[in-house]
């Protein structure tokens, strides 16, 4: 079987495959301070019914990168690819540095790419809010990168002195009728009206009109606010995307 990793600022979602089928998905906090024998003790765990023959790494935690990979090849005797710029693709990226592609927003494009009519536009809600757009010459273009949900709530609690930590919910109205409520409205509608609005300057830029794919934790709770809804909501684009990517790297 193959072991995906999606290891973000917040999360670190693993995915197992047995050919095309995801079996299994697990998602784990991401947390620095861990030691490798304690990832290697959680992912022993998690893995255990299963034989894992081979792996494919994208990462965002500089800390946590080479840790987790030599936790993975301790344990299943394999060697783990770590996704960068540098690997295959099966796609152009069309961007200035290249270098500065993220390994989540390859393994999107990656995934948008292989799945679904170009161009596209993936919005993916992780820590920051990323668009990832592929051309209709499948090659990825680049994006957006903006402040995810619970940052924006974190950012609003920490630099006030008055407005509260709250966890990201549906927003009942435009008009906050208290400062919960408030807040809700400005985070949720908020990043939905952006999401409107950034679709249509970029496919205005793209000359035509693109496939509109979701990925990430709060996906469904943002499409129910959008004018425009999306055309597919993938949780798990980004595993699919890397399994994509370890068949053109193995």
């Amino acid at each position: 079987m193959l072991l995906t990793a999606d290891i973000g600022n917040t999360s670190i979602t693993l995915g197992l495959f047995d050919g095309d089928a995801l079996v299994e998905d697990f998602r784990l906090a991401c947390d620095k301070d861990l030691s490798q024998e304690e990832y290697e003790v959680l992912l022993k765990t998690l893995c255990k019914p299963f034989k894992i023959k081979g792996c494919i790494i994208a990462s965002v935690v500089d800390e946590l990168s080479k840790k987790f990979q030599s936790s993975v090849e301790n344990i299943f005797k394999i060697k783990a690819i770590m996704l960068t710029s540098e690997c295959k693709t099966g796609i152009k990226i069309a961007l200035k540095k290249p270098s500065e592609a993220g390994a989540d927003r390859i393994a999107n494009a990656c995934g948008a790419f292989m799945l679904y009519k170009r161009p596209c536009i993936v919005v993916d809600f992780g820590t920051a809010t990323s668009f990832d757009i592929v051309n209709q010459h499948g090659e990825f273009v680049g994006g957006i990168i903006a402040p995810g949900l619970n940052l924006q709530m974190r950012v609003l609690n920490t630099f006030t002195s008055r407005l509260p930590k709250i966890d990201v919910a549906s927003s009942g109205t435009a008009i906050g009728n208290s400062t919960t409520d408030a807040i809700l409205s400005g985070v949720i509608r908020g990043s939905a009206c952006m999401i409107d609005g950034l679709v249509e300057q970029c496919e205005k830029e793209l000359g035509q009109k693109a496939t509109l794919i979701a990925t990430g934790g709060y996906s469904g709770l943002i499409s129910s606010y959008l004018k425009r809804p999306f055309d597919f909501i993938n949780p798990t684009l980004t595993l699919e995307g890397l399994r994509f990517l370890y068949n053109l790297n193995q």
